[in-house]
Protein backbone atom coordinates (compact mmCIF):
# COMPACT_ATOMS: atom_id res chain seq x y z
CA UNK A 1 0.00 0.00 0.00
CA UNK A 2 2.80 2.61 0.92
CA UNK A 3 4.61 1.86 -2.07
CA UNK A 4 1.81 2.19 -4.13
CA UNK A 5 0.57 5.41 -3.09
CA UNK A 6 3.90 6.78 -3.17
CA UNK A 7 4.37 6.27 -7.02
CA UNK A 8 0.67 7.42 -7.08
CA UNK A 9 2.09 11.23 -5.65
CA UNK A 10 4.82 11.06 -7.92
CA UNK A 11 2.82 10.79 -11.45
CA UNK A 12 0.54 13.41 -9.77
CA UNK A 13 3.35 15.41 -10.21
CA UNK A 14 3.44 14.78 -13.96
CA UNK A 15 -0.15 15.11 -14.41
CA UNK A 16 -1.27 18.52 -15.87
CA UNK A 17 -4.53 19.09 -13.81
CA UNK A 18 -6.61 22.32 -12.59
CA UNK A 19 -4.82 23.44 -9.55
CA UNK A 20 -7.83 22.33 -7.37
CA UNK A 21 -8.29 18.80 -9.33
CA UNK A 22 -4.25 18.40 -7.84
CA UNK A 23 -4.62 19.49 -4.53
CA UNK A 24 -7.84 17.07 -4.02
CA UNK A 25 -5.29 14.12 -5.57
CA UNK A 26 -2.80 14.92 -3.59
CA UNK A 27 -4.93 15.03 -0.54
CA UNK A 28 -6.08 11.34 -1.51
CA UNK A 29 -2.71 10.04 -1.90
CA UNK A 30 -1.83 11.37 1.76
CA UNK A 31 -4.69 9.97 2.65
CA UNK A 32 -3.75 6.69 1.44
CA UNK A 33 -0.17 6.70 2.64
CA UNK A 34 -1.45 7.38 6.77
CA UNK A 35 -4.00 4.31 5.66
CA UNK A 36 -1.01 2.09 4.65
CA UNK A 37 1.40 3.12 7.73
CA UNK A 38 -1.70 2.31 10.03
CA UNK A 39 -2.77 -1.04 8.78
CA UNK A 40 0.79 -2.17 9.16
CA UNK A 41 0.65 -1.73 12.65
CA UNK A 42 -0.73 -4.79 14.54
CA UNK A 43 -2.43 -4.11 17.58
CA UNK A 44 -0.58 -4.12 21.18
CA UNK A 45 -0.93 -7.19 23.18
CA UNK A 46 -1.72 -6.85 26.65
CA UNK A 47 -2.22 -10.21 28.91
CA UNK A 48 -5.42 -10.75 30.67
CA UNK A 49 -5.42 -13.55 33.56
CA UNK A 50 -8.86 -15.86 33.61
CA UNK A 51 -8.22 -15.59 37.44
CA UNK A 52 -9.11 -11.88 37.49
CA UNK A 53 -12.80 -11.07 38.83
CA UNK A 54 -14.84 -7.82 39.26
CA UNK A 55 -13.95 -5.16 40.05
CA UNK A 56 -10.55 -5.72 37.93
CA UNK A 57 -12.31 -7.82 35.10
CA UNK A 58 -15.17 -9.18 33.62
CA UNK A 59 -16.01 -11.63 31.11
CA UNK A 60 -18.29 -12.66 28.19
CA UNK A 61 -18.25 -15.85 26.25
CA UNK A 62 -14.38 -15.97 27.74
CA UNK A 63 -13.61 -12.57 26.50
CA UNK A 64 -12.77 -9.45 28.40
CA UNK A 65 -15.32 -7.23 28.86
CA UNK A 66 -15.05 -4.44 31.35
CA UNK A 67 -13.67 -3.84 34.50
CA UNK A 68 -11.05 -2.05 36.04
CA UNK A 69 -8.03 -3.75 34.22
CA UNK A 70 -10.13 -3.41 30.97
CA UNK A 71 -10.70 0.11 30.71
CA UNK A 72 -7.20 0.53 31.89
CA UNK A 73 -5.60 -1.23 29.16
CA UNK A 74 -8.39 0.35 26.44
CA UNK A 75 -7.27 3.87 27.48
CA UNK A 76 -3.36 3.04 27.16
CA UNK A 77 -3.75 1.60 23.59
CA UNK A 78 -6.16 4.23 22.69
CA UNK A 79 -3.60 7.31 23.70
CA UNK A 80 -0.95 5.44 21.76
CA UNK A 81 -2.68 5.21 18.50
CA UNK A 82 -2.95 1.27 18.89
CA UNK A 83 -5.55 -1.33 18.95
CA UNK A 84 -5.92 -3.02 21.98
CA UNK A 85 -5.69 -7.23 21.74
CA UNK A 86 -6.55 -8.57 24.94
CA UNK A 87 -5.59 -11.77 25.15
CA UNK A 88 -7.05 -13.60 28.27
CA UNK A 89 -5.21 -16.70 29.31
CA UNK A 90 -4.02 -18.82 32.66
CA UNK A 91 -1.60 -17.28 34.91
CA UNK A 92 0.95 -19.68 34.49
CA UNK A 93 0.93 -19.24 30.39
CA UNK A 94 1.19 -15.69 30.39
CA UNK A 95 4.70 -15.95 32.79
CA UNK A 96 5.39 -18.25 29.82
CA UNK A 97 4.92 -15.64 27.35
CA UNK A 98 6.46 -12.80 29.20
CA UNK A 99 10.03 -14.78 28.81
CA UNK A 100 9.05 -15.79 25.14
CA UNK A 101 8.46 -11.73 24.84
CA UNK A 102 5.15 -12.82 23.17
CA UNK A 103 3.10 -10.04 25.46
CA UNK A 104 3.71 -6.21 25.42
CA UNK A 105 1.92 -4.92 28.18
CA UNK A 106 1.11 -6.83 31.41
CA UNK A 107 -0.72 -4.82 34.15
CA UNK A 108 -1.95 -5.56 37.55
CA UNK A 109 2.02 -7.15 38.56
CA UNK A 110 4.40 -6.24 41.28
CA UNK A 111 8.05 -7.43 41.29
CA UNK A 112 7.43 -9.60 44.13
CA UNK A 113 4.53 -11.92 42.34
CA UNK A 114 6.80 -12.52 39.24
CA UNK A 115 9.33 -15.76 39.52
CA UNK A 116 11.53 -14.69 36.72
CA UNK A 117 13.28 -11.59 35.59
CA UNK A 118 11.88 -10.00 32.66
CA UNK A 119 14.92 -7.70 32.06
CA UNK A 120 13.45 -7.06 28.04
CA UNK A 121 10.33 -5.18 30.14
CA UNK A 122 10.30 -1.97 31.67
CA UNK A 123 8.34 -0.98 34.38
CA UNK A 124 5.67 1.75 34.47
CA UNK A 125 4.95 3.98 37.66
CA UNK A 126 2.25 2.02 40.32
CA UNK A 127 -1.47 2.89 39.32
CA UNK A 128 -2.88 1.49 42.57
CA UNK A 129 -2.44 -0.46 45.85
CA UNK A 130 -3.39 -3.83 46.30
CA UNK A 131 -4.01 -4.91 49.67
CA UNK A 132 -3.85 -8.89 50.62
CA UNK A 133 -6.94 -9.52 53.29
CA UNK A 134 -7.61 -13.08 55.27
CA UNK A 135 -11.13 -12.66 55.71
CA UNK A 136 -13.94 -14.61 57.73
CA UNK A 137 -17.55 -15.24 57.55
CA UNK A 138 -19.38 -12.81 59.76
CA UNK A 139 -20.21 -15.73 62.46
CA UNK A 140 -16.55 -16.65 62.54
CA UNK A 141 -14.50 -15.71 65.48
CA UNK A 142 -10.56 -14.07 65.06
CA UNK A 143 -8.12 -15.73 63.78
CA UNK A 144 -6.56 -18.35 65.79
CA UNK A 145 -3.53 -18.04 67.42
CA UNK A 146 -1.57 -21.53 66.27
CA UNK A 147 -2.43 -22.63 62.93
CA UNK A 148 -2.96 -26.63 63.33
CA UNK A 149 -2.82 -27.11 59.29
CA UNK A 150 -5.87 -24.84 58.46
CA UNK A 151 -7.05 -25.06 55.20
CA UNK A 152 -6.91 -21.10 53.35
CA UNK A 153 -9.06 -20.74 50.31
CA UNK A 154 -6.46 -19.19 47.63
CA UNK A 155 -6.19 -18.72 44.07
CA UNK A 156 -4.80 -20.83 41.99
CA UNK A 157 -1.01 -19.29 40.65
CA UNK A 158 -1.34 -16.70 43.01
CA UNK A 159 1.87 -15.86 45.13
CA UNK A 160 1.38 -14.98 48.87
CA UNK A 161 4.65 -13.82 49.99
CA UNK A 162 4.00 -13.45 53.63
CA UNK A 163 2.06 -16.50 54.02
CA UNK A 164 4.51 -18.70 51.88
CA UNK A 165 6.28 -19.85 55.01
CA UNK A 166 3.37 -21.33 56.81
CA UNK A 167 2.73 -23.14 53.67
CA UNK A 168 6.07 -24.68 53.49
CA UNK A 169 5.75 -26.05 56.87
CA UNK A 170 2.39 -26.89 56.70
CA UNK A 171 0.45 -24.86 59.64
CA UNK A 172 -1.98 -23.33 56.55
CA UNK A 173 -2.91 -25.92 53.54
CA UNK A 174 -3.31 -23.78 50.51
CA UNK A 175 -7.01 -24.75 48.98
CA UNK A 176 -7.14 -23.28 45.64
CA UNK A 177 -10.22 -22.24 43.34
CA UNK A 178 -9.46 -20.83 39.31
CA UNK A 179 -11.08 -17.10 40.39
CA UNK A 180 -10.90 -15.07 43.34
CA UNK A 181 -14.91 -15.07 43.19
CA UNK A 182 -14.87 -18.79 43.46
CA UNK A 183 -12.75 -18.37 46.73
CA UNK A 184 -15.58 -16.18 48.24
CA UNK A 185 -18.15 -18.13 47.43
CA UNK A 186 -16.41 -21.23 48.28
CA UNK A 187 -15.88 -19.26 51.87
CA UNK A 188 -19.80 -18.22 52.08
CA UNK A 189 -20.69 -22.08 51.29
CA UNK A 190 -18.63 -23.24 54.47
CA UNK A 191 -15.55 -25.26 52.15
CA UNK A 192 -13.33 -23.61 54.97
CA UNK A 193 -12.93 -20.99 58.03
CA UNK A 194 -11.00 -18.45 55.65
CA UNK A 195 -9.50 -17.20 52.99
CA UNK A 196 -7.21 -15.10 51.50
CA UNK A 197 -8.90 -11.52 48.58
CA UNK A 198 -7.73 -8.45 47.89
CA UNK A 199 -10.01 -5.57 49.61
CA UNK A 200 -11.22 -4.38 46.22
CA UNK A 201 -13.03 -7.82 45.44
CA UNK A 202 -14.12 -8.40 48.80
CA UNK A 203 -16.08 -5.13 48.77
CA UNK A 204 -17.41 -5.82 45.24
CA UNK A 205 -18.73 -9.10 46.72
CA UNK A 206 -20.05 -7.86 49.92
CA UNK A 207 -22.27 -5.03 47.96
CA UNK A 208 -23.68 -7.61 46.23
CA UNK A 209 -24.47 -9.82 49.09
CA UNK A 210 -27.32 -9.18 52.35
CA UNK A 211 -25.74 -8.16 55.79
CA UNK A 212 -25.94 -11.50 57.12
CA UNK A 213 -24.02 -12.94 54.47
CA UNK A 214 -21.37 -10.25 54.31
CA UNK A 215 -17.85 -11.67 54.54
CA UNK A 216 -16.01 -9.87 57.17
CA UNK A 217 -11.59 -8.64 57.23
CA UNK A 218 -9.60 -10.33 59.73
CA UNK A 219 -6.33 -9.26 59.18
CA UNK A 220 -3.98 -7.73 56.50
CA UNK A 221 -1.55 -9.63 54.70
CA UNK A 222 0.04 -7.80 52.27
CA UNK A 223 0.36 -4.12 51.19
CA UNK A 224 1.74 -3.67 47.36
CA UNK A 225 1.97 -1.27 44.88
CA UNK A 226 0.74 -2.36 41.29
CA UNK A 227 1.89 -1.39 37.87
CA UNK A 228 2.09 -2.52 34.28
CA UNK A 229 5.59 -3.85 32.75
CA UNK A 230 5.99 -2.79 29.19
CA UNK A 231 8.10 -5.25 26.56
CA UNK A 232 11.31 -2.76 25.24
CA UNK A 233 11.39 -3.82 21.38
CA UNK A 234 11.24 -1.60 18.13
CA UNK A 235 7.90 -2.90 17.75
CA UNK A 236 6.50 -1.46 21.16
CA UNK A 237 5.90 2.00 21.45
CA UNK A 238 7.30 1.40 24.95
CA UNK A 239 8.52 4.86 26.12
CA UNK A 240 4.86 6.17 24.55
CA UNK A 241 3.38 3.66 26.77
CA UNK A 242 5.12 4.82 29.82
CA UNK A 243 4.54 8.35 29.24
CA UNK A 244 1.25 7.89 28.76
CA UNK A 245 0.55 6.07 32.25
CA UNK A 246 2.40 9.47 33.33
CA UNK A 247 -0.05 11.67 32.04
CA UNK A 248 -2.63 9.68 33.00
CA UNK A 249 -1.68 9.67 36.69
CA UNK A 250 -1.28 13.45 36.26
CA UNK A 251 -4.48 13.98 34.66
CA UNK A 252 -6.45 11.83 37.64
CA UNK A 253 -7.40 9.34 35.11
CA UNK A 254 -6.21 6.44 37.21
CA UNK A 255 -8.64 7.28 39.72
CA UNK A 256 -11.43 8.34 37.97
CA UNK A 257 -11.68 4.64 36.37
CA UNK A 258 -10.96 2.93 39.94
CA UNK A 259 -14.01 5.37 41.40
CA UNK A 260 -16.22 3.80 38.79
CA UNK A 261 -16.19 0.19 40.34
CA UNK A 262 -16.78 1.55 43.72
Amino acid sequence: MRANAAAFVVKLCHLPRAPGDALRLLSLALLLLCTGAFATERPLRFSVIESWGMPMMCYEQGRAAGGILYDLQMRLAQKVGRRAELMVMPRLRVQQMLVRGEIDVRCYVNPAWLQESHHQYIWSLPFMVQRDLIVARADEPALPERHNGERVGTVLGFRYPRLEPLFANGQLRRDDARTQELVLEKLEAKRYRYAVSNQMTLDWYNSRQPVPRKLKKLDEVASDLVACIVRDEPDVPTQQLLRAMVQMKQDGEFDAILARYR
